[in-house]
């Protein structure tokens, strides 16, 4: 068997793993390249492979950096079968139909700069049809079935605890007079999660693909992550501000949701107009009340017991655009929660836009920014950025909450892969920045008896 790392090697983003085994190519994650803007639109729109090369893909989430380019695969020629669970499908339907308009939006912006400084115009890398025949693609399992794939290949999904959905990828093959199992661990959850069930630790591994997205760091200890939260919205409450939250529209948003329900419902904060501004966020709410199958035994019975735990009084979806620009307008201090979480495009760079530069207001950074990306720059300090074509100078306050990443940190990461049984002859890291791989790395050939840990190197390839 053969193994070519083709996205998210030394990097977090653009999740792209082949597999050749049994004269079959299998293509792990699709995932866009998120960075310079340049870069990424080069690096989404050409493959490492020839698409038509490729005889399935195999989905571990819904995340746009691991499923986000499959309707340009698809465009280009792959005719497989896409495996998902049923949860990474249902997101995936709405997810990849507004990247597409997202990048048509975006797209049209950009070209209006490129006209006035004498650039060739761009072109998307996919419509939203292009998107709706990907989706006719796709074939879904339950977590824990069996389902063979290819020649010697048999595929089990089993939880991650990341996302709704989310999976391991377990891949048991059968090659010529040997048989092994090769997991792909996707982006590993924390346990104990307010929402999702704990992430099932694999069994009788023998090749691990793992993430290292927080190899090098710690997560902020949950038991304080409310009340500091609660501070965030006092304080703006006290400024007369807005508290403006960059988060992604699936996972993070239904667990802020859930937070501030609990902060409002135990009378820790004050009743305050709270608006998630994204369709897509709106919808994988809704997305999210369908799949109790992956829900924790605590909000399963809150479901159960006719409770919605994604919506409260004070709460307002917002799925227009009149009403998203309403929100400019909006008097007195009020949350909004918008996407991307990244800072990289939708809604939330008007939200920017218009609020970075009134120091009464606070940004709030609740998950993982990729280098280059806006969001990174602000969270790192930047004194002004460009936003939508314009220079702006940064005086709002910045905040940063990385307990509500849905990634497990560096201890988490460690005691997921000390409960790994098997001969683990050997790992490789990816998802991850190089420090923080090379990080975990050194930690886990610590933990490791047999075998060798290594970071993935791009456009590297390597016989298993």
């Amino acid at each position: 068997m053969q193994l070519t790392f083709c996205g998210a090697a030394q990097t977090t983003t653009g999740s792209q793993h082949l597999l050749e085994v049994n004269g079959q190519r299998i293509l792990l994650d699709c995932g866009l390249f998120q960075g310079h803007r340049s870069e990424s639109y080069e690096r989404n729109l050409n493959f490492l492979f020839d698409p038509a090369s490729i005889d399935c893909v195999v989905l571990s989430h819904a995340h746009i950096d691991h499923s986000g380019n499959l309707p340009n695969l698809c465009r280009r020629g792959f005719t497989g079968n896409i495996y998902s669970t049923h949860a990474t499908r249902d997101l995936c339907q709405i997810m990849l139909e507004d990247c597409a308009k997202i990048q048509a939006h975006d797209i049209r912006w950009l070209n209006k700069h490129a006209a006035r400084d004498g650039k060739p115009p761009l072109e998307p890398l996919y419509s939203a049809l292009d998107a709706d025949r990907a989706m006719k693609q796709f074939v879904t399992v339950g977590y824990e079935r069996h389902m063979p794939i290819g020649d010697g290949v048999k595929l089990t999904f089993i939880d991650a605890g990341h996302i709704l959905g989310s999976a391991q990828i377990i891949l048991d093959i059968k090659e010529a007079d040997r048989s092994f199992r090769f997991v792909f661990s996707g982006d590993i959850g924390r346990g104990g999660h307010d929402i999702l069930r704990d992430p099932v630790i694999p069994e009788n591994v023998d090749y691990l693909l793992m993430e290292s997205t927080y190899g090098d760091r710690e997560h902020e200890l949950n038991a304080g992550v409310r009340e500091r939260m609660a501070q965030v919205i006092r304080q703006a409450i006290q400024d007369k501000g807005k508290v403006i939250i960059p988060s992604f529209a699936v996972e993070r948003t239904q667990h802020l949701i859930y937070a501030l329900h609990q902060l409002v419902e135990e009378g820790d904060i004050p009743e305050i107009p709270v608006f998630v501004d994204s369709p897509l966020a709106v919808s994988a709410t809704e997305i999210y009340r369908l799949h109790p199958e992956c829900f924790n035994p605590q909000i399963y019975e809150f479901l159960m017991e006719k409770r919605n735990p994604f919506g409260f009084d004070s709460l307002e979806l917002i799925r227009s655009v009149p009403q998203s620009k309403e929100l400019n307008k909006q008097p007195g201090p009020a949350v909004i929660i918008s996407a991307s979480g990244m800072c990289e495009s939708g809604r939330i760079l008007h939200h920017l836009r218009n609020h970075i530069g009134d120091q009464r207001n606070t940004l709030l950074f609740v998950g993982y920014c990729a280098p280059d990306t806006l969001g990174r720059r602000i969270r790192d300090g930047a004194k002004s950025v460009p936003i939508l074509g314009d220079v702006h100078h940064v005086k709002a306050r910045i905040e940063v909450m990385d307990s509500f990443s849905g990634h497990a940190d560096r201890s988490e990461l460690i005691t997921y892969f000390r409960g790994i049984t098997g001969s683990l002859k050997k790992v490789w890291l990816v998802h991850g920045e190089p420090d923080q791989s090379a990080s975990l790395a050194s930690a886990l050939m610590e933990e490791h008896k047999a075998g060798a840990v290594t970071v993935a190197q791009w456009k590297a390839t390597t016989q298993i």
